[in-house]
């Protein structure tokens, strides 16, 4: 079944995406894996997924990898049978079930795991597909006129990404004392993305701060007329409480350049307002805008962000960085006087390049979405015709991964999960569902916690976990029972994904406190010697990192009934 040549040949293990290629091939008549030989994958009935983080080699009584140099750690490794007194550990199930385990390795980088889900649900197009898509978004695009209006953020992405929304737009943000938002005389039109007889004016901006003892305040901006490209407002401001840090090494501001500004905070955000406040309302243009709006105290309808109309390479929800942006799509480097800061008018002028560029190549221009798509939308292209498709999953699957798929069922335990998968079967073609009691029961699922606060080694107080015999008990009998469900020609896929992410989410969490501490200009002699972050915490990292990665793949059809 495995081509042990092929996988010889691999630099890396199997991957999360070459799992997700087999199930595409066994589900959705894509191109058959080299690394995996399936004799009449046509005949194959049904295809059901199953992924259980938590199952280590040691539970299953594996050999540990080779490590010698002639050894290939890649190769799939025979599974020992049970004996009669290992029968009440482990999950014997496996060992009864499948004949080998198979390395397999999570995406990511040097120094941070990518998430597993993502990479299994999602898969790049096509080249037929990738060229018709291509061929209908240029098509579409134009019949539409090149306005940057149709840029505008609608209500819900303000929403999402945290923008101060004026109470007239929607009653979601409540403006603390000091606040203003812009004056309007038509709510209604305000995100039309129609140009109108007298288009409005379109400003980027761009704010830097300085460090008081009210937290961050601000101390320049500077506005640029889209149409002519000319800086209409650049002032400095002068914060009413004393400076602790001037952030130079980002903002740019000196003690000698503001020693002499008199200008205040409340004459700059007047200005601001009254230069807004007209009809047709302005535009607003910024990267991560909403940042620039909460130092400007100022709640404005119109705006246009660059990290939301341009992508991040590995997509939401994560954001690209402005010098990242204007280096690839405008080809010159910003940002790059080093200790001597950002300049808010080369920030500014950036964002009305790399609108202008979207605006001319249009609304695909900068994205990445068009190279990925969902295995859902790729089983709906399938020969044979659409495939059904379930995803059993603790949470919300809906507003997931699982939005695509023909049917969603939300579980709150593994039972629940063993029962939505029995539900499922009989009339979906794929079937998807998780496991992690395994996971949590070995202390593997934590809850997210700021990285400001990373607990002492020793300091945690563990929640109460359930004991791991009995989970694992629990586990084998569910996959038993889920086995004995399936229909005869049933491909059972089942992957672990990962091993143990702690040691790698607290190292990970100490580099982002470091790194936060720096970005706020911190006296390193407060942090002491733990709170540092060294070349050799970077090699450790990368070591743990690696070891979190490795998971273990098992696959199996179930045959025809005696």
């Amino acid at each position: 079944m495995y081509a042990k040549g092929e996988i010889l040949k691999r630099k890396e293990a199997v991957g999360i995406s070459d799992i997700r290629d087999l199930v595409m091939h066994l589900s959705a008549d894509a191109p058959p894996p080299s690394w995996l030989r399936v004799e009449s994958p046509r005949s194959i009935q049904k295809v059901v997924a199953l992924l259980i983080p938590g199952i280590t080699p040691d539970i299953i009584s594996l050999p540990p990898l080779p490590t010698s140099a002639t050894a290939n750690p890649n190769l799939p490794l025979p599974i020992p049978l049970p004996s009669d007194s290992d029968s009440s550990r482990g999950v014997p199930f496996i060992s009864s079930t499948f004949s080998h385990a198979c390395p397999t390795r999570a995406p990511g980088d040097q120094t941070r795991m990518h998430s597993v889900l993502n990479t299994f649900f999602q898969g790049p197009l096509s080249g037929d597909e990738r060229k018709k898509r291509l061929l209908e978004r240029v098509t579409s695009e134009r019949e539409l006129e090149k306005t940057p209006l149709r840029y505008l953020l609608t209500i819900e992405q303000m929403v999402e990404n945290d923008y101060p929304v004026p109470s007239y737009l929607a009653e979601v943000f409540e403006k603390p004392t000091g606040w203003v938002e812009t004056a309007v005389t038509d709510a209604a039109s305000l995100l039309s993305q129609t140009p109108s007889e007298s288009p409005p004016r379109i400003y980027a901006i761009d704010c830097e701060m300085c460090l008081t003892e009210d937290g961050k305040e601000l101390t320049r901006v500077c506005m640029i007329d889209y149409a002519s490209g000319i800086v209409v407002y650049d002032q400095l401001v002068k914060p009413k409480k004393p400076i602790h840090d001037y952030l130079t090494r980002w903002s740019g501001i000196t003690a000698e350049a503001l020693d002499p500004v008199t200008t205040t905070f409340e004459e700059v955000q007047a200005h601001i307002l009254s230069v807004v406040s007209v009809s047709p309302t302005p535009v607003l243009l910024g990267h991560s805008l909403e940042s620039d709006l909460k130092a400007l105290k100022l709640c404005h309808p119109r705006c246009i962000d660059t990290a939301v109309i341009f992508h991040h390479p590995r997509g939401r929800p994560l954001k690209p960085g402005l010098a990242w942006l204007t280096k690839k799509w405008c080809g010159r480097e910003i940002q790059n006087r080093g200790e001597g800061g950002h300049d808010p008018e080369e920030d500014a002028r950036a964002c009305l390049d790399l609108l202008k560029k979207k605006v001319a190549n249009g609304p695909g221009f900068g994205e990445f979405k068009m190279d990925m798509e969902s295995v859902f939308e790729r089983m709906s292209r399938a020969r044979a015709g659409t495939v059904r498709s379930a995803v059993v999953d603790h949470g919300n699957p809906a507003a997931w991964h699982g939005s695509k798929a023909s049917t969603t069922i939300a579980c709150k335990s593994d039972a629940e999960v063993l029962e939505g998968l029995l539900g499922a079967l009989p009339s979906h073609h794929f079937v998807f569902g998780r496991f992690t009691a395994l996971a949590d029961a070995l202390g593997w699922i934590t809850a997210k916690g700021n990285s400001d606060l990373v607990p002492e080694t020793g300091s945690v107080v563990p929640r109460e976990r359930a004991d791991t015999g009995e989970v694992l008990a629990a586990l084998n009998l569910q996959l038993t029972q889920l086995y004995a469900a399936l229909p005869a020609r049933t491909a059972l896929v089942l992957f672990t994904g990962h091993s143990d992410p702690r040691r790698m989410a607290e190292l990970n969490a100490r580099k982002s406190t470091f790194e936060s501490a720096l970005r706020q200009a911190k006296n390193l002699d407060e942090l002491g010697v733990d709170g540092r972050w060294t070349s050799a915490d970077g090699r450790a990292l990368e070591e743990e990192v690696e070891k979190a990665k490795r998971g273990l793949l098992f696959l199996g059809i179930k045959g025809d009934a005696a």
